[in-house]
């Protein structure tokens, strides 16, 4: 086996390790454990936050790409490996790669969803539904799901009682951690359910050429997940260093910058992402020596929409961030600040951006959600990510045309949106909590 690494695995690793330390290291202030204390205070946001942590978790399975070694029989011969890269993930649901139909079938069907013309040994040609390739006769699958529903509730069970006994007097204030371990058993009875009989069903059908869907909707978790959060990264600091500058220092500096953003602002963004993606497109073509593997070339793609994305969706939060700096400003604790001699840059540090932090974090959460968002609507209009990357946009494109078809192909538009609405959903229900909480005008 040999780790083969692409950029957007780096960069998501290296943001988790960097969250989980920054996190760690704000666990000891104790006015932050505090804020953190009275968000999760909320039912609604421990199952939020569940939520959004199991797409994290599927985020970082399918985030190590490995290439497996070519089986040879001399064992003094070079070796040799696929071109095809995995990932944990891939390796996990590899039965669902290699139990490939022929077209289309229906969630937990045994035949195909259309007819198909069939001549038999005497000549005569009809019409009938062929049966699936990689399907159970369907008469266990009550058995199969029972013994699924048991395992689940195991699995949940222990890693729940592991957790209640580690947690057992280490909170101070008491959290509403059943709606937690009620969103994460669901989920992992859920998932174990749909894990054990996807080795005799396709659980949630197949496409046109016979691919499974539910492995679709899980490969796709990444590429929604890195939308939103890398596209963040590049945004953030754009926004927060140009809007406090213009709110703080004034003059030709706030003037150079309500240029830049309205002008910016002016352009529709959807003609800035197709130009720079197809300007990508034809740089890729003409130097297709710069990648080894097809995963290469969309990754690169991949990255190069995230920051066409970055570049293109700061404007509007760094309008707001200069608007509440202008407010902060003329308060009566930055102007002691002026007067006992410190400098913009210090006032800045010190006494703005920590209270704009209820800002951002709002911010960050719903431009998350609508990232995600935007990169199923890109994907929609054909230029979003690689038509080969797994994407809930793709999946919505190519549902397009199965919709007209006649019985309609109605599965894989379903799959794709109810695995997008769950995560916009969970990341909109956790930002208001946010706002409650840090908002002054609230008392929560």
């Amino acid at each position: 086996m040999k780790l083969t690494l692409l950029w957007s695995d780096i960069l998501i690793w290296s943001l988790f390790v960097v969250v989980v330390v920054w996190g760690a290291w704000l666990a000891r202030v104790e006015q932050v454990r505090g804020i953190w204390h009275r968000i999760f205070r909320s039912a609604v946001a421990m199952a939020s936050a569940t939520i959004l942590l199991f797409y994290l978790l599927v985020a970082l399975l399918d985030s190590v790409h490995f290439r497996l070694a070519v089986a040879s029989s001399d064992a003094q011969a070079t070796r040799h490996y696929h071109a095809q890269m995995q990932t944990p993930l891939d390796r996990l649901l590899l039965h669902t790669i290699e139990q490939s139909e022929r077209t289309y079938s229906a969630p937990f069907a045994t035949q195909e969803y259309t007819r198909s013309i069939v001549v038999d040994p005497t000549g005569k040609t009809t019409q009938r539904y062929l049966p699936l390739v990689h399907v159970g006769s369907g008469e266990d699958i009550v058995s199969r799901s029972l013994i699924a529903l048991l395992w689940g509730l195991g699995i949940a069970g222990g890693m729940i009682g592991l957790h209640l006994l580690w947690g057992r007097g280490r909170e101070a204030t008491p959290l509403p951690w059943w709606s937690a371990y009620l969103t994460f058993g669901v989920l992992v009875v859920l998932m174990v359910w749909l894990y054990s009989l996807s080795h005799s069903y396709h659980v949630f059908g197949t496409d046109k050429v016979g691919g499974d869907i539910f492995y679709q909707s899980l490969k796709s978790i990444r590429t929604g997940v890195l939308i939103g959060v890398l596209t963040t990264l590049i945004m953030l600091p754009l926004a927060l260093i140009l809007g406090v500058s213009a709110g703080l220092f004034g003059g030709w500096v706030d003037d150079a910058i309500q240029y830049l953003y309205t002008t910016l602002s002016s352009i529709p963004s959807v003609l800035l992402i197709a130009g720079g993606v197809l300007v990508m497109g034809v740089m890729m073509d003409n130097n297709p020596q710069w990648f080894e593997t097809t995963q290469e070339r969309s990754d690169l793609r991949l990255l190069f929409l995230v920051g066409i994305l970055g570049l293109t969706s700061w404007t509007g939060l760094c309008r707001l961030i200069r608007a509440e700096t202008l407010k902060l400003s003329q308060l009566d604790f930055v102007t002691a600040a002026k007067a006992f001699g410190v400098g913009r840059w210090g006032i800045m540090r010190r006494h703005i951006i920590p209270n704009l932090m209820h800002i951002i974090l709002i911010s960050v959460v719903l431009d998350f959600s609508g990232l995600v968002l935007t990169e199923a609507l890109l994907s929609y209009v054909g230029v979003g990510v690689d038509p080969t990357m797994y994407s809930w946009g793709n999946m919505i494109n190519q549902a397009r045309l199965e919709m007209a078809q006649e019985p309609m192909v109605w599965w894989s538009l379903l799959c794709a949106f109810v695995f997008m609405f769950l995560l916009v959903l969970s990341a909109n229900l956790f930002s208001d909590r946010v706002q409650k909480v840090l908002d002054p005008r609230n008392k929560v």
